[in-house]
């Protein structure tokens, strides 16, 4: 099993953006070495002749097509608004 060191975990967080306190360095050693021994394991398979995919199911496109259609009359969609201005939604500005 490959083993981190804590100057590894430590890296990871970093790059992770992520505050660690000293005791969860030395769980995530642990559980990303198992993480890395469970990669490692799936390196030693055979895959000659296997294609490559993206999925493990077949996928489709089951979107619809695009139509044109009418859209909500301004009125409708204005007519529960809390505010509107200029046929428009008037929304408090979100600044800081």
């Amino acid at each position: 099993m490959p083993q981190l060191t804590l100057q590894e975990v430590e890296h990871i967080a970093e790059l992770a953006r992520l505050g660690l306190t000293q005791a969860e360095k030395e769980t995530f050693c642990e559980q990303l070495a198992t993480i890395l021994g469970y990669v490692e394991m799936l390196n030693g398979l055979d895959t000659e002749g296997v294609p490559p995919t993206t999925s493990a199911l077949p996928l489709s496109n089951v979107m619809r097509s695009d139509e044109v259609s009418s859209s909500l009359p301004t009125e409708d969609a204005l007519a529960n608004a809390p505010d509107a201005d200029a046929d428009q939604f008037r929304v408090r500005a979100i600044l800081e």
